[in-house]
């Protein structure tokens, strides 16, 4: 099984949007983008927004707090950075840099009427979110130089996710004036600019699949760029290409099996033998089902679709994994190159 890889297009987007059917680990995906992107002595931010503390999990520390904390340093010199995105705050400090209700916003807080406003306009939830996630990849030092050299978002799942990204446009329509529509454009401008790119996360499965190209497909209805296909659990095949068919069929010579083992001195008893030959054979189903389902995201695509591989770990997830899964990115030329402080696209820092 071969991957086209990271192609250069990708190079200069400064937010890279993960998301994927639920169970396809798409935050252990995006924790692996954010390491690999940060190798070479770059700056990542890796930003989740459903409240979850996946990324604590992953990464094996504390529940990350409402500020962009390093948790991780990546080969090369360079680091990563979290942060754990929640409405309220990211609402009292939109009250606090817009109208200057620092004290009166916290009060609001009490009387539950922040809770009451995103529930009335379900969307300013999203636009909320996203506008803070937009004001870090966007967000500039006294050099002028963009403070991160990219932005890893660990997106809601496939299900969610356009409706996520694209809230703002509706949002800007009903806010005609004021920071609000301010906001809502700017993160609009964002999202559909050559700046931001959604990648998906899939496993070799008929399901995530489906999913990933009807995904495709809303993205591109939607204006959002699709970016690559991160197929995750990746499997090493053991039989030559010539005899997965055979063998997914059940046909195994167990004599033969048994010759080639005694030749290489290994006397196994009966029971072993056709054990072998039972994993065997469900090694070349799997295979072969992998192999389908790869072909459909070749084939059901309306044009190929960049891909990269992030191999099945032994053992679960770690720290020493995700560098793992990092090192098989950057392998697969995932790397920043973009670091210039001017903003792509119209994509101001302040707005």
């Amino acid at each position: 099984m071969t991957s086209p890889g990271w192609p250069a297009a990708l190079h200069g987007v400064r937010l890279h949007v993960v998301s994927g059917k639920g169970g396809t680990g798409k935050t252990t995906a995006a924790a692996a983008l954010a390491l690999a992107l940060a190798s070479g002595g770059k700056r990542t931010l890796l930003v989740e927004v459903e409240g979850r503390q996946g990324i604590a999990q992953v990464f094996d520390t504390a529940p990350l707090p409402y500020e962009e904390r390093k948790i991780a340093v990546a080969p090369g010199g360079g680091e990563v950075r979290a942060l754990a995105v929640d409405a309220e705050a990211a609402l009292l400090e939109y009250f606090e840099m817009f109208y200057r209700l620092g004290m009166a916003g916290r009060t609001l807080r009490r009387m539950g009427a922040i809770e009451f406003a995103t529930t009335l306009a379900p969307g300013l939830r999203d636009v909320l979110l996203t506008g803070k996630v937009k004001e870090c990849v966007t967000r500039t030092g006294a050099d002028g130089r963009y403070v991160y050299d990219a932005v890893v978002l660990d997106a809601p799942p496939t299900g969610r996710l356009v409706t996520f990204l694209d809230v703002t446009r509706a949002m800007a329509d009903l806010a005609k004036t004021g920071p609000i529509h301010s906001q809502a454009e700017g993160v609009v401008r964002l999202l559909h600019s050559p700046a931001t790119a959604v990648h998906l996360v899939t496993l070799l499965e008929d399901l995530p699949v489906t999913e990933t190209l009807e995904t495709v497909h809303e993205l591109a209805a939607a204006d959002l760029r699709t970016g690559a296909v991160m197929v995750n659990k990746v499997r090493e095949q053991w039989l030559p290409d010539r005899s997965v068919a055979p063998a997914a069929g059940g046909r195994v010579d167990a004599a033969r099996v048994r010759n080639g083992l005694s030749a290489a001195g290994l006397d196994l008893p009966p029971d072993v033998i056709d054990g072998l030959v039972a994993e065997t054979v469900e090694h070349a189903i799997r295979v072969h089902a992998e192999a389908a389902a790869l072909a459909r995201l070749d084939s059901e695509s309306a044009e190929p679709l960049p891909r990269v591989e992030l191999p099945q770990l032994l053992g679960g997830v770690d720290l020493g994994s995700l560098y793992e899964l990092a090192e098989a990115l950057v392998d697969q030329g995932v790397e920043v190159r973009q670091t210039s402080g001017s903003h792509p696209s119209g994509v101001h820092t302040q707005s």
